[in-house]
C-alpha cells in the first residue's frame, strides 16, 4: 500500500491525479518496483472542446524505500478505445 500512496501523491503533485494503478511489480535485477499507472490528461481542455479524454499510460520506477525515482508516459489513448493504438 506504501507504495501505491507514495506513486499516487507523486503524480498529485507533478503531473495530475492517477485514474487507476493498473500493476506493481517488483524488479528483479535492482531493488524497487515497476508501477503502471493511467492518467486522464488533459481533462478540463478536452471537455471544454467537446472531446473524448486522452488517457496517459505511465511507468514508474519506485526504489527499495518506496520513492519514485523515475516515470516516463508509454502510450495515449482516447479513453473511449478499448485498446491502445499501435503506432
Amino acid at each position: 500500500m506504501k507504495i501505491m500512496d507514495n506513486v499516487t501523491q507523486f503524480f498529485r503533485e507533478n503531473v495530475a491525479p492517477p485514474h487507476k494503478i493498473i500493476s506493481v511489480k517488483k524488479l528483479e535485477e535492482e531493488e524497487g518496483f515497476r508501477v503502471l499507472v493511467e492518467v486522464i490528461e488533459e481533462k478540463e481542455y478536452m471537455r471544454k472542446y467537446a472531446h473524448d479524454e486522452m488517457v496517459g499510460l505511465y511507468e514508474v520506477i519506485v526504489d527499495a524505500d518506496k520513492e519514485v525515482t523515475e516515470f516516463s508516459r508509454l502510450s495515449l489513448r482516447f479513453r473511449s478505445d478499448l485498446e491502445e493504438q499501435q503506432q
